[in-house]
């Protein structure tokens, strides 16, 4: 077949008889003298991909999750593996929490209709924002747009009053979870870590429309750091420095608009760990940058303080833009120089205060030059007195 894939193209043309030899002219009938190209056409792969086939999704996709929860909960069998589901895609996704919370929640308030219900429902979501890493922040978000959009209120309490009850329950068993094995200690601190995002992202809306933080996570998150600083393992201690740091300037001005100096005692405390605990090097290392960041206000920036002129008393970087002056010996001088005066005073009677030179071999003085020969050299006797005018006032103002 290839040999006669390669000879296609003479069959395009057609013969014709050396004009010496016109009794050689082969025998033709009309059909095939006045046939047309022959044209080889390359052979067509079928291709197996089907517009019938399923989306492809990645491996670590949740292939469970294909709809966006457009259709609600008609394809799962119990609320649990509903919820399961959407916890599970916002782990994986968390910025589709904006998109599709609305549509979770409406759904929920169709299903969740007993307390049983939603006491599992607060449940599921409890457990994924203490078991998974990184979930915390996003459980907390949940639970505070679940608070004030579920329909349900039950005699046994509402949605956010039964997560309390749920963080109180492990609450009450602090400080044996904080000098508990690992396992232990690592269950608690995700707890701990959990119930600061949610003092920083559960909103309470008062009768009169504004809007407070939960006074109880307030008081639990001081006891949960005594509980941890009391135990000082490198553990409870690195947890304790994740808390502060996540809540520590929300928590301090909270109190200090109490009046009372919590946060003080706080930094006494770790103070006192870093001299006398026997906890790793790091681990002290951590709680003194964490005194540091407390030092300065928290990382935020001050608000600017009221404008005042600046001045060599009040402004280290007064001189800073200043002009250098040299004097006849070459030797610079400023502005912040004891005696500034006196050698710029000297400079204005200098007789060549302002050279001839020559660059490029011009001659700036205007020699050759008509136009720069009818300048005078010598200031125009008002422009002079109003120029020593302003060198004194501006000398005068320094010095105020």
């Amino acid at each position: 077949m290839s040999d006669g894939f390669d000879r296609a193209p003479e069959q395009t043309r057609p013969l014709r008889a050396p004009s010496s030899s016109p009794d050689n002219i082969p025998q033709q009938n009309s059909e095939s003298a006045m046939a047309k190209p022959q044209v080889v056409v390359a052979p067509v792969l079928m291709s197996k991909l089907s517009v019938n086939a399923p989306e492809f999704y990645p491996s670590s996709y949740s292939s469970n999750y294909t709809e966006s929860y457009e259709d609600g909960c008609e394809d799962y069998p119990t609320l649990s593996e509903y919820v399961q589901d959407f916890l599970n895609h916002l782990t994986e996704q968390p910025g589709s929490f904006e998109t599709e919370i609305g549509q979770f929640a409406e759904t929920l308030n169709g299903w969740v209709t007993t307390d049983d219900a939603l006491q599992e429902l607060m449940e599921l979501i409890y457990q994924q924002a203490t078991s998974i890493p990184n979930f915390s922040y996003m459980g907390a978000r949940l639970c505070n747009y679940l608070s004030h959009h579920l329909t349900i209120s039950p005699q046994s309490g509402n949605f956010r009053q039964l997560l309390l009850q749920r963080c109180r329950t492990e609450y009450e068993v602090k400080d044996q979870a904080a000098k508990g094995d690992e396992v232990t200690r690592k269950r608690f601190h995700a707890f701990v870590l959990f119930l600061g995002e949610l003092y920083l992202n559960l909103e309470i809306k008062g009768t009169n429309g504004q809007v407070t933080r939960a006074d109880i996570l307030q008081t639990g998150l001081r006891e949960l750091l005594n509980a941890l600083f009391s135990n000082p393992m490198d553990d409870n201690l690195i947890c304790a420095v994740k808390l502060l740091k996540l809540t520590g300037s929300v928590l301090e001005d909270a109190w200090k608009e109490k009046g009372k100096t919590d946060m003080e005692e706080i930094i006494q405390r770790i103070e006192n760990v870093v001299l006398d605990a026997n906890c790793s090097r790091d681990v002290k290392q951590m709680l003194l940058k964490l005194v540091e960041l407390r030092s300065s206000n928290w990382g935020r920036v001050h608000a600017a303080s009221t404008y005042r002129e600046a001045t060599p008393e009040n402004d280290p970087n007064y001189f800073m833009n200043e002009p250098t002056f040299y004097t006849s010996d070459g030797v610079p001088f400023t502005a912040a120089d004891p005696d500034y005066q006196e050698k710029y005073q000297e400079l204005l009677e200098r007789e060549d205060f302002f050279p001839d030179y020559e660059e490029n071999g011009t001659d700036l003085s205007g020699g050759g030059d008509p136009y720069l020969d009818d300048i005078d050299d010598e200031m125009d006797p008002e422009i002079e007195e109003a120029y020593e005018k302003f060198c004194l006032e501006s000398e005068r103002k320094r010095k105020q």
